[in-house]
């Protein structure tokens, strides 16, 4: 499952993309109207979240998001208040549920298993196939095809492959990819999947020319970018890769 999130609070979006991603969701994070509006037009979600902001129009947002978007995509409104007046706009403006801070781990997972059933899904499924470019990612199978060739991965290969593409220009770190890969593996070696990434990276013919560059973040995991993206590598400050993950500042970016 594919889940937007819209948050401009660093430790509570932390709090969310972890807890998400340790239940096997996949996350792409916004902090601007415009970059959340322009994603959900021309991607492909299960899920939004979206925090209530006093300095946000976020009725306007819920408003404008069924009209232009996906009327069926099922909205989670998080707040730090609970006031019956912003709950009721909320509802009113299109969120199909209504959380208050602070929020038990168990709950928020809990309720969007419910909003998801609720739209006729079921959470522990995912669509059948997802496309990013030449690549096709077969999810029931584990299958990947590049150009209508299908590609041998392992299921750990795909796995973080699937993680890569689905997180596209978001800087993952290592000990989130080995949890949502090695879910109930202890003690993984952080070479473990460094040599997995390097095998995904030659498998799958990440390079420029092909649409997509995966690159190593020092010291803290992995991005992979469309190449447009990945050509400015040098200069982080320009791309989604070049913001500060978890406090660390990731100025220091190489090809792996």
């Amino acid at each position: 499952m594919h889940i937007a999130i819209f948050n401009n609070d660093p430790a509570e979006l932390r709090f969310v993309t972890d807890t998400l991603m340790s239940a096997g969701y996949s996350c792409q994070t916004f902090s601007e109207v415009r970059s959340l509006l322009h994603a959900l037009q021309h991607g492909t979600f299960d899920l939004a979240i979206f925090r209530w902001d006093a300095d946000i129009e976020v009725v306007a947002m819920l408003a404008g998001i069924r009209h232009h978007c996906d009327t069926e995509l099922p909205i989670l409104v998080i707040s730090c208040h609970l006031r019956e007046r912003d709950v009721v706009d909320a509802l009113n403006a299109g969120a199909d549920d209504f959380l208050v801070q602070p929020i038990a781990a168990p709950i928020l997972l809990a309720r969007i298993t419910t909003l998801l059933r609720r739209c006729g899904q079921r959470a522990s499924a995912v669509a059948r196939q997802q496309q990013f470019g030449e690549y096709r990612f077969d999810l029931q199978e584990g299958r990947v095809s590049w150009r209508g060739e299908r590609i041998a991965l392992s299921q750990k290969e795909f796995r973080v492959a699937l993680l890569l593409f689905q997180n596209l220009g978001r800087p993952l770190s290592r000990a989130s990819l080995i949890e949502s890969v090695w879910r109930h593996s202890a003690d993984v070696p952080s070479r473990t999947l460094d040599t997995h990434v390097s095998s995904v990276r030659t498998k799958l013919h990440l390079r420029a020319e092909n649409g997509y560059v995966l690159i190593s973040i020092y010291r803290y995991g992995y991005c992979l970018q469309a190449a447009a993206e990945g050509a400015q590598r040098s200069s982080v400050h320009s791309g989604q890769c070049g913001t500060r993950a978890n406090g660390e500042h990731l100025a220091e970016v190489a090809a792996a």
